[in-house]
């Protein structure tokens, strides 16, 4: 079948007129250079296709501007005899893997137009389709060469000169060399490292591309313990406060390139409370006078007050001189008693045995690298609470070589009233009932490109709380509206599965399911981003109004809000 195969493609090239070489088969190299949008990008990595005796090897040459970091090396070897493709990968420690697989039969793609002319050879172009993708590939038979620069689409007996993906990317071929073939070695080595399968090999070879940094492992946050913290500021140490209800450990995070993609992934289950309860993962600035840490170590009343219009005081919810609060990198909701309830309810759903919540906080890099304070905080009353794992997984792109200085970064933390110290009687967010919260902050001189991350939730569990009714958020700096908006979720109910414990009403509704002010049990409450246009350097005010509920009994309101301003220093 695949001599056939071969015999219909090549018949294929002669009825367009367009006839197969029968010159003496060669060696050589083929350099390409990435095409995108019409243009070749010559200043890119370079893609090496080399040809002899029946085998193609190509890889790629990093040397262009476009690089990136620790890698392993990686080849394809294309063996035209046999119809296979092997993929070789040698990691930094010397281990090398290998997989392999068949050609792909490339018979939907059906010859296009008159041929043209890449490097001196008539190429005739072919279309096809690959995952809901058009693919154009153009394809000489005149250069005594085989090969192609892209895995998936190896011609027969034909050399590919250029792969285009929907008209807007892909490589051409900007150089041809020959080689004299008694100077030249068999292309593929005698021994290609270990055999794996498909899926694993390409799973080794992602996970080389990530730092996966594990910050905490199942550890348990619950009320009730006796505790006892190390001594000290011990790296990598479990510390608990609030009753068990915080845990916190100091890190040592990798440095990575600006443009690094950061993931957060927490995997959340019950180990015992059944209600939906507020989560949130955060770094503590330790880099002013006072921090967070003094609170956790020492009582709430180590931490800075806010007082507001009616008096009543807050601890360490704004920034100050001498203080930062937390930077929220992720806020969550547990849902109602995921897995230790899964067998104590069965309304015919399949409870899910955990819930992951993964959040893409990249634009927080600059506070997620070197020596940093982490903690996630569970607000329960349970003795057996809740099971918690947290990782930071830094995903490494593409850095171009630039003799430009790295850029630098402004980050400053301006408000969060989520009471992390919950079960240490740190006080809930109500300062919205008669007052806007203002805080004051300073941008230093050559700030630019600011963006201010917003995440808010409302509270109040109870038909007329502010958690089920919606509430305009409105944001002002120096008494001018920048952000409004009404964070509300109508998606609860994507999120039952997670829910076993959660209550069933006679209408066929679960508690689960209700729209909340920007959360569900079960989800994370994403951030919203807003542009802050002319933000001059020097003393500014950030003030925010909600219109808190009024209290029902010994039920009230409060909005847990966290606010930071991102920026380039020039």
């Amino acid at each position: 079948m695949y001599r056939i195969g071969i015999l219909i493609l090549l018949l294929g090239f002669s009825k367009l007129g367009f006839a197969v070489d029968n010159k003496a088969e060669k060696s050589g190299k083929v350099e390409y250079a990435v095409w995108r949008n019409g243009k070749v990008d010559a200043e890119r990595d370079k893609l090496i296709v080399e040809y002899n005796n029946g085998i193609a090897k190509s890889w790629t040459d990093r040397t262009g501007k476009n690089l990136i970091p620790e890698v392993p090396e990686q080849y394809n070897f294309f063996d035209y005899s046999n119809g296979k493709i092997y993929r070789q990968a040698i990691f930094m420690d010397g281990a090398a893997y290998f997989t392999q697989m068949d050609f792909q039969n490339l018979d939907d793609f059906k010859p296009e137009g008159e041929p043209i002319e890449i490097l001196g050879y008539n190429c005739q172009k072919y279309t096809g389709s690959s995952f809901s993708n058009k693919i154009e590939l153009w394809i000489t038979t005149e250069a005594g060469l085989q090969g192609t620069p892209i895995l998936s689409f190896p011609y027969p007996n034909a050399l590919v000169l250029k792969y285009v993906r929907n008209e807007n990317y892909g490589w051409e071929a900007t150089n041809i060399e020959f080689y004299k073939k008694k100077n030249i070695t068999d292309l593929m080595p005698t021994d290609l490292g270990s055999e794996i399968n498909q899926v694993d090999f390409g799973l080794r070879l992602a996970n080389a591309f990530v730092k996966d940094v594990q910050i905490f492992d199942n550890d348990q946050i619950n009320w009730g313990d006796e505790i006892t913290n190390p001594e000290g500021d011990v790296t990598n140490a479990v510390y608990r406060f609030a009753g068990g209800t915080v845990i916190a450990k100091k890190v040592k995070l990798p440095e990575v390139p600006v443009g690094t993609t950061v993931f957060a992934e927490v995997v959340e289950k019950s180990n015992g409370d059944a209600y939906d309860r507020t989560g949130s993962v955060f770094v503590i600035p330790v880099d002013k006078k006072q921090s967070f840490l003094d609170g956790l170590k020492s009582g709430k009343d180590a931490l800075p007050k806010y007082i507001s219009k009616e008096k009543k005081t807050y601890q360490g919810v704004v920034s100050t001189p001498t203080y930062d609060p937390l930077i929220e990198l992720m806020r969550f909701f547990t849902p109602f008693g995921v897995n230790h309830f899964n067998d104590k309810r069965d309304v015919g759903i399949n409870w899910a045995d955990s819930v992951t919540y993964k959040e893409d906080v990249s634009h927080l890099l600059p506070v997620l690298q070197d020596e940093c304070w982490i903690g996630v905080f569970i607000g329960n009353y349970d003795g057996g609470g809740h099971k918690v794992s947290l990782n930071l997984k830094y995903h490494l792109n593409r850095q171009e070589v630039s003799d430009e200085p790295a850029k630098k970064y402004w980050i400053q933390p301006v408000f969060n009233t989520t009471n992390v110290m919950e079960m240490a009687g740190q006080e809930y967010g109500t300062m919205f009932k008669n007052d806007t919260l203002s805080v004051e902050f300073e941008v230093p001189a050559g700030v630019k490109n600011v963006t201010f991350r917003y995440i808010t939730t409302g509270h109040g569990g109870w038909g007329g709380g502010d958690e089920f009714v919606p509430k305009k958020n409105q944001l002002f700096i120096d008494g001018e509206t920048f952000f409004n908006f009404t964070p509300w979720r109508v998606d609860c109910g994507t999120y039952r599965e997670y829910n076993p414990a959660s209550g069933n009403f006679w209408n066929g509704l679960s508690s689960s399911d209700y729209s909340r002010s920007g959360w569900c049990p079960g989800s994370v409450s994403h951030p919203y981003f807003t542009q802050v246009e002319n933000l001059s350097a020097g003393k500014h005010k950030i003030s925010v109004y909600i219109p808190l509920g009024e209290p029902q009994g010994n039920m009230f309101s409060a909005w847990n809000i966290s606010g930071v301003f991102i920026g380039e220093i020039e």
